[in-house]
C-alpha cells in the first residue's frame, strides 16, 4: 500500500487535541493536522520515503531532524529501517508550523528537548512559544504595513489619469 491510498478499513476516530507538543504522550500534538493520516492507528508504520512523500520533506531532512534531536526516537524494523507512526507525522506537522513562524532550529531542538524532559517543563515551553508568537505578530504587522504600501501603489497606477 502506498501512502497516498486510503486505508482499507475506516480510520480511527481522532484523539483529543494536545497543546503540549508531546510526541510520546497519548494525545495528539496539534489541534489540527493539515493532512489526514493515511493509515489508521495500529496500522501506521511508514518508511522514510513514504513520510517524505506525505510531508514534502526530503529523506535527508528527516534524517537530519533525527540526528539533531528534533525528532523523537524513531522506531526501527527488524532490518534496521526507520518506521514512522501517525504520532511522528503529527510531530512533523507541528515542527512545520514552528518552521513557518521563523523559529530558529536551535529553539525548535530546545523545545523538543523540553518535551522529552516531561511535564515539569511546561513553563519553559510556554515561554518559548509566547516569545515566538510575539515575533510572528511583529512580522504580521510589518507585512500589513507593506501590504498597505502595495495597495496604495496599485490604486495609484489604476487611476484613469495614470493609464497609458
Amino acid at each position: 500500500m502506498t501512502l497516498t491510498q486510503p486505508a482499507p478499513t475506516a480510520p480511527a476516530p481522532a484523539p483529543a487535541a494536545d497543546t503540549t507538543g508531546d510526541p510520546t504522550g497519548d494525545e495528539d500534538l496539534c489541534a489540527s493536522v493539515d493532512r489526514p493520516h493515511p493509515r489508521p492507528h495500529g496500522r501506521d508504520l511508514y518508511s522514510i520515503s513514504e513520510v517524505a512523500a506525505h510531508t514534502g520533506l526530503s529523506v535527508h531532512t528527516l534524517r537530519w531532524y533525527e540526528r539533531i534531536g528534533l525528532m523523537p526516537h524513531i522506531g526501527r524494523s527488524h532490518t534496521g529501517q526507520r518506521r514512522y507512526t501517525n504520532r511522528d507525522l503529527e510531530w512533523l506537522a507541528f515542527v512545520g508550523k514552528l518552521r513557518l513562524t521563523g523559529m530558529a532550529v536551535a529553539d525548535m531542538v530546545r523545545y523538543a528537548d523540553l518535551v522529552r524532559q516531561g511535564d515539569h517543563t511546561y513553563p519553559e515551553r510556554r515561554a518559548l512559544l509566547v516569545a515566538t508568537r510575539e515575533d510572528v505578530r511583529r512580522r504580521i504587522a510589518e507585512l500589513h504595513s507593506t501590504l498597505s504600501v502595495l495597495d496604495f501603489k496599485i490604486d495609484l497606477y489604476s487611476t484613469e489619469e495614470h493609464r497609458s
